[in-house]
C-alpha cells in the first residue's frame, strides 16, 4: 500500500515539508494510542537477530541513519518499525539552521535524493533534553561542528557535543564526511583526523572514569569518495587512535550515470539512495578485507531491498542503516530485511 497508494501522495510535496508532515503524523499515532498496532505489523522480536557489537546489544541490524531524526524529536517512535537502534544528529553545539531552502531534492528516476541541509539543527543541549526520556532502543549521537567554527578549531565543538551527550546516547558517531558544511571533508585527511579522534578518545576516558561507568563505543562515518589509498589510511587512523568502528558511507558528491532531468542532477549536494549502493558496497568490502576485519563496520548507502542489506552484511557489515531506502520503500522494508536475515542465519 505504502509504494501502491501513500508515496504517490506524498512525492507529490515538497520532500522537506513532507518529512516535518510525516514526523507530525507518526507522532499523532503514537499519542492516539497506536504505537503497539504498529509494533505488531513492523517488529520482528527473535533472539536469532541479536548482535552482539561494539560491547552493545543490537535487537537486530537494522538501524535509522542519521538525518531522519536530527534533534532527537521522534526515536522511540521510529523504533516502532521494528529498528534495532536510531542514530539521532548530526548536532552541533549552537544551533543553526542549516543552508537556504531549497535543499532537498528528489530524483524519482533514479530512487535517490540530493540534499544539502547544512547540519540544521536545535543544538545539542536542545537535544539532550528530549534524549532524558526512557529509550526504547539503542541511540547513537552523530556529531559535528558549527559551519561558523574553523577547521583549526574543529575539536573543541565535538568535545562540546560528547561531553552533553555523554549520558544519554550509546554510541558516538564523528562525522566529518558530510559535503554540505564547507572545508568539513579537509578534517578526513589523516593529520587532523587522528588528532580529532584521539582527543575525543581521551575526553571519552575521563568522563567515563569520572561517571564509573564503560567508555561509549566512537566509530568514524566517512565519504563513499575516497579513494584506495585514502581508505588505507583510514584503516591506519582507525588503527592508531583505537576507535571501535566505521560508518560506510556518507553521501556522495559523484553524479555519474544518474537518469534523472539535469537540472535536477546539477543541485549541489550529497547524493544518497540507490545510485550509492554499489559504490558504498565497494568501500565496506575493501574496508574488511584490507584490515583483516579489525573493526566493525556499519553499512549504509543505497539499500532498497532485502538483498542489498544482505550484500552489504556478505561484504563485511556488522550491521546495516537505512535512510533514502525507508523514504522509497516504505517501513515494511525494516521487516523485510529482518526476515531475509533469518533466513540467512
Amino acid at each position: 500500500m505504502y509504494k501502491s497508494l501513500i508515496r504517490p501522495l506524498l512525492f507529490l510535496f515538497d520532500p522537506e515539508q513532507i518529512h516535518h508532515f510525516s514526523f507530525a503524523t507518526i507522532k499523532l499515532l503514537s499519542k492516539l494510542g497506536l504505537s503497539s498496532w504498529i509494533r505488531r505489523i513492523y517488529m520482528i522480536e527473535d533472539k536469532r537477530l541479536e548482535r552482539q557489537v561494539f560491547g552493545l546489544t543490537f535487537k537486530n541490524p537494522v538501524g535509522l541513519a542519521a538525518g531522519f531524526d536530527k534533534d532527537a524529536k521522534l526515536y522511540n517512535e521510529l523504533s516502532d518499525f521494528g529498528f534495532g537502534f536510531i542514530e539521532i544528529g548530526t548536532l552541533t553545539p549552537k544551533p543553526q539552521q542549516g543552508n537556504p531552502k531549497k535543499r532537498l531534492f528528489r530524483l524519482k528516476a533514479d530512487k535517490a535524493i540530493i540534499n544539502r541541509m547544512g547540519f540544521n539543527n536545535q543544538g545539542v543541549m536542545e537535544a539532550v533534553d528530549h534524549l532524558k526520556k526512557r529509550h526504547r532502543v539503542l541511540i547513537g549521537g552523530n556529531i559535528g561542528k558549527n559551519k561558523i567554527t574553523p577547521n583549526k578549531e574543529a575539536v573543541k565543538d565535538y568535545l562540546i557535543c560528547l561531553d552533553a551527550l555523554f549520558e544519554h546516547v550509546d554510541y558516538f558517531v564523528v562525522n566529518v564526511s558530510s559535503p554540505n558544511t564547507p572545508g568539513l571533508r579537509e578534517l578526513q585527511d589523516k593529520e587532523p583526523l587522528t588528532a580529532l579522534l584521539q582527543e575525543l578518545k581521551k575526553e571519552n576516558s575521563k568522563l567515563a572514569g569520572n561517571k564509573g561507568i564503560k567508555e561509549k563505543p566512537i566509530l568514524l562515518k566517512i565519504a563513499p569518495d575516497l579513494n584506495e589509498s585514502q581508505l588505507l589510511e583510514i584503516i591506519a587512523i582507525v588503527e592508531l587512535s583505537k576507535i571501535e568502528g566505521v560508518i560506510a558511507t556518507n553521501t556522495t558528491i559523484d553524479r555519474k550515470g544518474l537518469k534523472s532531468d539535469l537540472l535536477l542532477t546539477e543541485e549541489q549536494g550529497g547524493l544518497s539512495g540507490k545510485p550509492l549502493t554499489n559504490r558504498s558496497t565497494e568501500v565496506i568490502r575493501f574496508l574488511s578485507q584490507n584490515s583483516q576485519q579489525a573493526f566493525p563496520i556499519i553499512g549504509v548507502g543505497g539499500i532498497h531491498s532485502a538483498e542489498d542489506a544482505i550484500e552489504k552484511l556478505e561484504a563485511g557489515a556488522t550491521l546495516v542503516q537505512l535512510w533514502t531506502g525507508f523514504v522509497y520503500e516504505g517501513p515494511g522494508l525494516v521487516k523485510r530485511i529482518n526476515k531475509a536475515v533469518l533466513k540467512s542465519n
